[in-house]
């Protein structure tokens, strides 16, 4: 079997692919390839901005491959291997630059668990959402139990898992999963869009954004504003804050080094 997961750069955006028809499962060869990437697009300087997508239209990610569960059954030594995926997601998540998945089709069990590790999500009209786990007897054990929760709140989130229904895009935009609907075929470019509007801000800014963001809602507010004040003061010794007030004051168009 080829490479399944590349990535191009393009005007500081990393385009990642992901390509395993037909429904670009998520088997170990897609998580290793995924976890490689990951760490290629978070050590390169000129990548501001992540777009992740998946070949075809029919799924973004319809799950895990289902082929590799009997080997797991019965196992008491699998959570090594659990933990692994768990590492692989954990990286997405934390990677200290904003990224936007594009779902253009079934985004079922740990597609939807991997869609969950991005920033931003833009589905596709035709896009379905759900967590079937419970159907087959397990549950979302690639974050699902604790990423959609605090994402979309602790009733709505167990309903979709207790049930296992997926639901619609424009449904999963009335709860706050996804951020933009957008019709069928427009989602990269909806994605492109956006990245691009992010691709040209300073790096040093958006990282510090997310660290914000990301460790702040864990915490009381007290110390989220702790947390704030401290990146606020480090973002004020970068030579890109330099530059962004200087080009304000010339009227002119900032041009952040993203290093």
């Amino acid at each position: 079997m080829g490479q399944l997961v590349s990535f191009k750069k393009e005007n500081g955006i990393a385009v990642i692919t992901i390509d395993n028809p037909p429904l670009n499962v998520m088997g170990q060869q897609v998580q290793q390839e995924l976890k490689e990437v990951t760490e290629k697009v978070e050590a390169d300087p000129e990548v501001v901005c992540v777009v992740l997508t998946t070949a075809g239209t029919k799924a973004f990610m319809a799950g895990a491959d289902i082929k590799e569960f009997p080997n797991m059954i019965g196992n008491p030594d699998m959570r090594s291997g659990v933990m692994e995926m768990h590492n692989m997601l954990n990286n997405l998540d934390n990677l200290p630059k904003p990224t936007i998945a594009v779902l253009d089709g079934l985004t079922f069990g740990g597609g939807c668990e991997l869609a969950l590790t991005f920033d931003i999500r833009i589905a596709e009209e035709h896009t379905t959402i759900g967590l079937p786990e419970v159907k087959l007897g397990l549950f979302p054990g690639g974050g699902g139990t604790q990423r959609l929760p605090r994402l979309v709140g602790e009733a709505k989130a167990k309903e979709l898992m207790f049930t296992g229904e997926p639901i619609t895009a424009d449904a999963a935009e009335k709860i706050g999963l996804v951020n933009h609907v957008v019709p069928t075929g427009d989602g990269l470019n909806k994605a492109m869009n956006l990245a691009n509007q992010i691709a040209d801000k300073s790096l040093q800014s958006l990282s510090r954004i997310k660290q914000a963001v990301d460790e702040g809602i864990e915490m009381n507010l007290k110390d989220g504003i702790d947390l704030e004040a401290t990146l606020f003061t480090d973002v004020f010794q970068t030579d890109d804050v330099k530059e962004g007030v200087q080009a304000f004051i010339e009227k002119r168009k900032a041009n952040f080094k993203h290093q």
